[in-house]
């Protein structure tokens, strides 16, 4: 992730018929951002904190240089303790920029994955037994590899974080891949089937997605377990969550016992529900400390997007939060018309899920967009 930086009581009694709970229910007075903060971030996480590193780029010209390509004639500088806070313009005596480095987080589970999963597995680990079985949506036409073999597409950015965070919490994590498997399983292919259950999906299958994916998740659950997606996690959390816990779990969710022995949930693509937008909340909450970026400096947060919701997860906790910050999202798998849309969904299904604790009216712009999604230079091979 890239930053450009610019100079400068009541309990729940009411429940609707559909089990969520109904408008009546819900205190009038709404809390203020940082009261709602306070509130949505009092949870189990994944990650035991939310602490990142922050490195600072320089940039400079380099003359004589032979050879081609793009940045020739640029050299770039990493300051791994780059001044931060009301220091900051200290180090801005030349063209730079910043690098939230969350790839640093985990081994193998880091960047925007881990993020998306600080929120969502504790839910689903809170819901049912501690024998959950998770499917993961993964869209993989392909893998791109590095020089030394390794995949930076599909199993390294998508399902080896989720496989390794289900091994370290006692999950059983069964992952899809769309295409044929290798001949020989090496890399984050090798690690994703030591850690998970990977199954190759034939193309002319995958073309159904939703379909396939309740067939397999029916398939593994068989007569004894239940299939369920990250939204009736959260509106099962609703239903029986009083405001006089802030703590958004499922009260006393039965583990282990003879009638609830399994319980299969499934995951969008890329993370792709409301809940992964909690570790982003999270993330936005803890990076305008003082002493890091601080809330009156503008920055442009500069992301890939797969799916977008890292983006949209960043745009919609900073607009909350009132930070003069721009998200600017790379559109690396789609067209700009479907991040839109997704961008809507998301945001409707976050107002409808939080609506008890939100207050409304510091999202009134969110329907017009809060990312700024571009085109990537250079086609995606």
């Amino acid at each position: 992730m890239k930053l450009h930086c610019f100079p400068t009581k009541t309990a729940l009694t009411a429940i609707s018929k559909n089990g969520l709970p109904s408008a009546q229910a819900f205190p009038k007075a709404k809390p203020s951002g940082e009261e709602f903060m306070s509130k949505l971030l009092d949870r189990r996480w994944t990650l035991l904190s939310p602490d990142t590193k922050i490195h600072q780029i320089t940039v400079s010209s380099t003359q004589g240089r032979k050879g081609g390509g793009l940045f020739s004639n640029v050299s770039f500088a990493n300051n791994n303790q780059p001044h931060l806070g009301n220091k900051m313009s200290e180090d801005n005596q030349g063209l730079s920029f910043y690098i939230v480095r969350d790839d640093l987080l985990h081994p193998f589970v880091n960047g925007n994955k881990a993020r998306k999963l600080d929120g969502l597995l504790p839910l689903i680990e809170d819901h049912g037994v501690t024998d959950v079985k998770v499917i993961v949506n993964i869209l993989c036409s392909g893998l791109a590899l590095l020089d030394d073999g390794y995949s930076y597409t599909g199993i390294e950015e998508k399902t080896l974080p989720l496989a390794v965070s289900c091994a370290e919490r006692g999950l059983k994590s069964h992952l899809l891949l769309r295409g044929e498997q290798p001949q020989i399983l090496t890399g984050y292919n090798l690690i994703s089937t030591i850690y998970g259950n990977v199954t190759y999906v034939p193309r002319s299958f995958y073309a159904h997605r939703e379909e396939m994916l309740r067939r397999h998740a029916n398939m593994i659950a068989d007569n004894t377990s239940s299939v369920i997606y990250c939204n009736d996690i959260i509106d099962a959390s609703l239903a029986s969550q009083t405001f006089e816990s802030s703590k958004f779990v499922q009260m006393d969710a039965p583990r282990g016992t003879e009638n609830n022995s399994n319980k299969v949930a499934i995951v969008n693509e890329g993370a792709g529900d409301a809940v992964a937008l909690l570790g982003m909340f999270r993330l936005v909450d803890y990076l305008p400390q003082e002493h890091l970026l601080g809330k009156k400096r503008a920055f442009n947060f500069v992301v890939d997007s797969g799916t977008g919701t890292t983006a949209i997860g960043l745009g919609l906790s900073a607009m909350y939060l009132g930070l003069p910050w721009k998200i600017t999202a790379i559109m690396l798998a789609d067209t700009i018309d479907s991040y839109r849309q997704q961008e809507r969904r998301l945001i409707a299904e976050f107002k409808r899920q939080f609506c008890f604790l939100l207050d409304s009216d510091k999202l009134n712009g969110a329907n017009d967009g809060i990312v700024n999604w571009v085109d990537r230079c250079h086609p995606r091979k």
